[in-house]
């Protein structure tokens, strides 16, 4: 088994995040981007849609996709669960998990990818309008993210989940995005200053 890896990109960080919270080890191997590496036959191989990251198994399954590579690792060491327990506890992690997807992490990755020189040739066209719409779509998002987190400590309740995950990683990558967290929403810093203190933070 190995996985793929991209050590600055947001969506291999956040398996590598999900892996260390659950005690798990993977030999890793390094995809360049800044060379396209993942633009090569060899990875397109592996992934048509020429991202990272891809989880390959030791019969030759592949598996992309940060999410389904975490749903993976959840199946085979189920504890700690950071899918949710219960069927309501796994629809609530599941529900803000894509709420964060859908309705955060999409803007602060459109404010970067349409915006940022070197992306030019990797977002074709890069859309300007786009670029200047996305980040106040991404703050109104965050708006409502904090007023959930007044009243818990973790996005889907009392217990840390892949939704904390994801809201960690967008989180860091604002600065990338050239944004920034507005001072008044308190539970929101509060919230990325917790998980970034847990050890998996570091991954």
């Amino acid at each position: 088994m190995k996985l793929y890896d991209a050590p600055l990109a947001p969506n291999p960080r956040r398996v590598r995040i999900f892996l260390a919270e659950k005690n798990i080890e993977v030999p890793r191997v390094a995809v360049d981007l800044g060379a396209r590496e993942h633009w090569g036959e060899a990875f397109s191989a592996m992934n048509p849609f020429k991202m990272v990251p891809v989880l390959e198994l030791d019969d030759g399954t592949f598996i992309s996709e940060s999410i389904a590579i975490c749903r993976y690792f959840e199946e085979i060491q189920p504890y700690p669960p950071l899918f949710g327990v219960g069927a309501v506890g796994k629809a609530q992690v599941e529900m803000w998990n894509r709420i964060i997807e859908l309705e955060f992490y999409r803007h602060v990755a459109n404010a970067f990818r349409h915006s940022h020189p070197r992306m030019a040739d990797r977002e074709v066209p890069q859309i300007a309008e786009l670029a200047a719409t996305a980040p106040g779509r991404a703050m109104a998002a965050l708006a409502k993210l904090d007023k959930v987190l007044q009243s818990r400590e973790f996005i889907a309740g009392n217990a840390f989940s892949v939704a904390d995950i994801t809201g960690l990683v967008t989180l860091d990558f604002l600065k990338l995005a050239k944004l920034e967290v507005p001072v008044e929403m308190e539970a929101v810093r509060r919230w990325h200053a917790e998980l970034g203190t847990r050890p998996s933070a570091k991954a």
